[in-house]
């Protein structure tokens, strides 16, 4: 079952690249300079994060701001994020690198280190003025060595909202909170979730490719009701494959309301077989990514690289 459902100015720095299929360059490469964004965007009215033709992307329009630079200055490469969202999916902390061209000499009113990086708290201030309001750079940094943005990182963290109200959802909540019309059990849902936790493969709640795995580690699968009618769970971990986070979710809420037994997700997953209860993007948020310290972020982008295997 399927649930209930300014005008831009050209800015003194650098370009981001423009092509999404082509793989990063390795940090330093040909002279270029990593950098981290981190970013946050109200994905009500994206059709998900990676660019496509014709659509509104949260890439599209950040690799846009980040183009509008002066002549000479391009990277042939696309931006990198630490984890595709689908439609309607939020974000407040996405992480993304991308490979600049350092300038080669001071150009307009900012400030350029001696390594020909503008400053970039000045910086955001200028990609956010060419952005809509819906989305944010809420900060920029060189990124250390062997940072990647996808593979480097050890956890996600989501979180996914729900209103059991009898009258549906707070109006100013509706566009990150799914309205559930049944009363919910945390103690119900939370006992059924502790059964997914731990390394499996969790081909019965992703949406199959056919290249990747499915063999993911859950670290954290935890329901709290945070207000009379408002229940939240979080979600993390090492990496999730597509639609699981909305799968767990529309699973346990058929526990949660009694249609199903605390029992059911534990059997679904041995099952291998995909369910159709799979919960609407918009109550969904990405919290934040974990990364390794510094001098470990290349061994964890190799690490994650390799193909997991089935425990």
């Amino acid at each position: 079952m399927r649930l209930p459902t300014r005008t831009p100015r050209r800015t003194d720095v650098l370009t981001a690249a423009s092509t999404p299929d082509e793989p990063a360059t390795p940090a330093g490469e040909g002279g270029l300079v990593r950098l981290r964004l981190d970013v946050s965007y109200d994905g009500t009215d994206f059709s998900g994060w990676a660019r496509q033709p014709g659509r509104r992307t949260v890439q599209g329009l950040l690799e846009e701001a980040l183009r509008k630079q002066p002549p000479g200055a391009s990277v042939p490469k696309s931006v990198v994020v630490a984890g595709r969202t689908d439609a309607g999916v939020h974000a407040t902390g996405q992480v993304v690198h991308v490979d600049v061209v350092p300038l080669a000499e001071p150009s307009g009113r900012i400030p350029v280190s001696p390594e020909g990086i503008p400053d970039l708290t000045r910086m955001v201030g200028r990609w956010n003025r060419l952005l809509p309001g819906d989305v944010r750079v809420l900060g920029a940094r060189v990124a250390p060595d062997g940072f990647d943005a996808r593979f480097s990182a050890i956890r996600r963290h989501y979180r996914y909202r729900v209103s059991d109200a009898p009258w549906g959802v707070d109006p100013l909540r509706r566009h990150d909170t799914l309205a559930w019309n049944r009363p919910l059990s945390t103690d119900a849902m939370n006992a059924a979730a502790a059964d997914l936790l731990g390394l499996h493969d969790f081909a019965a709640y992703c949406k199959q490719r056919e290249t990747g795995t499915t063999i993911r580690e859950l670290q954290r699968l935890e329901w709290e009701r945070v207000d009379e009618h408002l229940l939240e769970v979080r979600v993390s971990a090492d990496a999730f494959c597509h639609s699981m986070v909305r799968s767990l979710v529309g699973v346990l809420l058929l526990v949660g309301d009694g249609r199903r037994t605390d029992e059911w997700p534990s059997k679904v997953l041995e099952s291998g077989i995909r369910d159709s209860a799979v919960a609407p993007a918009h109550g969904l948020t990405l919290l934040g990514v974990d990364y390794p310290p510094d001098e470990e972020l290349a061994a964890r982008a190799e690490q994650t690289r390799n193909v997991r295997t089935a425990p």
